[in-house]
């Protein structure tokens, strides 16, 4: 076949042949406005194979003879054509048309296959007296090899094809998949596929593996695993981790820490008690909480809301109470500090298993037993680990073609990539995925995941601020003892100290206005006279001036002589003149 347009080959192609193998003998790149509705873009290259399975018409282009001016019909035009039998050549090569067709005229449709077999003019009355030309405009739908979805495009690409679906019949149209579409596709594993693209999303894993999922590398797919995992991290450290069910190593409970009542509160399970010791000394705030010290034991039983703040209420036990007794009651403000630990009396050893079924999550272990299966378990390193929660995510099975012994697991819902199958033969054993019993988390993918599972697992928010304290170089009295209507303001007073004055060095301990200072303060960097004890201010000098001293010499007088004066004392103080032996008249000699 002859290579035609796009335009003419589908224009005269009969639907009822479908689907049709073209090859493109001109190739060009397009993007139109077709694509961009449909999101599509296409790249045709000289060979491509193009496989077209539908074709929709999407208007036609009328164009006036006389003026060239066109007007589009939608595929809905209800108008009838007539042959412009004055502009026809003569003879026709066609037959004559059907004798309803001469009465009535030709739908839009009809007009379109009668202009496939040979471009005509045509009238309608709808539209004008004037002889039209019919361009329809088709939508093609094809399949291209190595391309996800079906492209869509437009029959008036400039493009030139030739039909090849005879000699193409054993031509396969390999269609690219995403990893996690092969979770749904069980029936077709054990497989083995080529990478097409690789991950689009960040590291998640700090494995050796995860760096070869590039284009070109080929894989061995399996079958689904379907192995919870847990979510654990260090407490000595940065770094997490995601064991396996499969993970045979053993572990011993820990005791929690906690630091502040915050973080307590965080842990405590709903309809359950968490029975804790004090590990450092707390200072209480009045007489609602009273302070805690060293080896307090302490029952944390639930959130209360105290008012306009939310309070935990806990009760604490000491050594010499009996079981039967309650113990003092507590409501502890979450902003409180402090430092807890969990009171744990449990030296069994679980298996990872175990612990999830009979422990709340979280919970904090340590590895007593490493997994055997592992050639270094980085987890006996640790003294300790928090277990946070358990997750279900299903995993593939893979290995690499040239190590097909070595498997690992592969998550496709947070590592997905781009593959086509092939129809290569795999073996039938499955390979071990020993390396996928523990696998490091990097740190974004970490909080990543926090974030994605349910209330419970996140780290618990920043605590309050703390009350300021005063500043340092402030001597603070003693506070005195405080009457019944301010010990019930005190929690809204603010803790900053005033600012001090020139003549005030000793503030008394900041309390609800109006403050009470002390009636006479002693200044250390002001110097007052002696006779004025009830001067606040200090003493301001005066203006200076110059008086003038008959010399004998002629020489010029010394500095001015400097006046203070304080109320009805007044001192006068002569400074030392240039030459000995000149007196100031009316000076007062000193002492008097």
């Amino acid at each position: 076949m002859e290579p035609l347009s796009f335009q003419e080959y589908i224009c005269s192609l009969d639907p009822t042949t479908l689907p049709r193998i073209l090859r493109i003998c001109s190739g060009v790149y397009f993007q139109g406005s077709v694509y961009e509705i449909s999101g599509n873009e296409c790249c045709l290259s000289t060979g491509d194979l193009l496989k077209i399975t539908a074709v929709t018409l999407q208007k036609v282009v009328c164009e006036n003879v006389h003026t060239g001016q066109t007007t589009e019909l939608l595929p809905t035009f209800k108008g009838l054509f007539q042959p412009a039998l004055d502009l026809m050549p003569c003879p026709t090569p066609q037959g004559p048309l059907p004798g309803v067709c001469r009465k009535k005229g030709l739908t839009l449709h009809q007009a379109l296959e009668l202009r496939g077999r040979q471009t005509q003019p045509l009238r309608c009355p709808t539209i004008g007296p004037h002889a039209l030309l019919l361009s329809p405009v088709y939508e093609v739908q094809a399949t291209m090899n190595l391309r996800r979805d079906e492209v869509k495009i437009p029959s008036t690409l400039e493009v030139d094809v030739e039909d090849v679906t005879e000699e193409s019949q054993d031509v396969h149209f390999s269609r690219p998949l995403l990893l996690s579409e092969v979770l749904g596709m069980e029936e077709v594993l054990p497989t083995q596929a080529e990478i097409l693209e690789g991950p689009h999303s960040a590291t998640i894993f700090e494995s050796a593996w995860v760096t070869r999922l590039r284009k070109g590398q080929r894989l061995q797919i399996h079958s689904c695993s379907h192995t919870w995992r847990v979510l654990a991290s260090a407490r000595s450290g940065t770094r997490r981790f995601l064991l396996s069910s499969a993970y045979q190593g053993r572990f011993r409970r820990r005791p929690r820490q906690f630091a502040g009542v915050q973080e307590l509160a965080a842990s405590l399970q709903s309809g359950q008690q968490l029975h804790v010791v004090v590990m450092q000394d707390c200072e209480g705030r009045e007489d609602d909480v009273p302070p805690l010290s060293v080896g307090d034991r302490l029952e944390a039983r639930q959130l209360l809301l105290a008012g306009a703040s939310t309070r935990l209420l806990c009760l604490r036990h000491s050594e010499e109470e009996g079981e039967e007794e309650e113990g003092e009651e507590l409501l502890l403000p979450l902003d409180l500090g402090g430092s807890f630990v969990e009171e744990v009396c449990d030296s069994k050893k679980y298996r990872l298993t175990e612990l999830v079924e009979l422990l709340p999550l979280p919970c904090d272990v340590r590895v007593v037993a490493t997994d055997p299966a592992l050639e270094r378990d980085v987890l006996g390193s640790f003294p300790a680990l928090r277990l946070e929660a358990r997750i279900t995510q299903p995993f593939l099975v893979s290995s690499f073609c040239e190590e097909p012994d070595k498997g690992f697991e592969i998550p496709p819902q947070w590592l997905d990539l781009s593959l086509v199958l092939t129809e290569e033969p795999v073996r039938s054993q499955a390979p071990s995925t020993h390396c996928s019993h523990v696998e490091e988390l990097t740190e974004a993918f970490y909080y990543k995941l926090l974030a994605q599972l349910p209330g419970g697992s996140a780290p618990p928010p920043p605590r309050p601020p703390k009350p300021k304290v005063a500043s340092r170089d402030v001597q603070v009295q003693p506070r005195p003892a405080p009457e019944p209507d301010r010990a019930r303001s005190r929690g809204k007073r603010s803790q900053v100290p005033r600012p001090t004055t020139s003549s005030q060095t000793r503030l008394a301990q900041p309390l609800p206005p109006p403050l009470v200072l002390p009636q006479k303060v002693k200044s250390r960097t002001t110097h007052r006279s002696t006779p004025n004890e009830y001067s606040p201010r200090p003493r301001l000098p005066a203006a200076p001036r110059s008086r003038k001293v008959p010399s004998d010499t002629g020489e010029s007088m010394g500095p001015p002589v400097a006046i203070a004066g304080c109320m009805h004392v007044l001192h006068v103080f002569v400074l030392s003149w240039g030459t000995a032996g000149h007196e100031v008249p009316g000076a007062v000699p000193m002492g008097t």
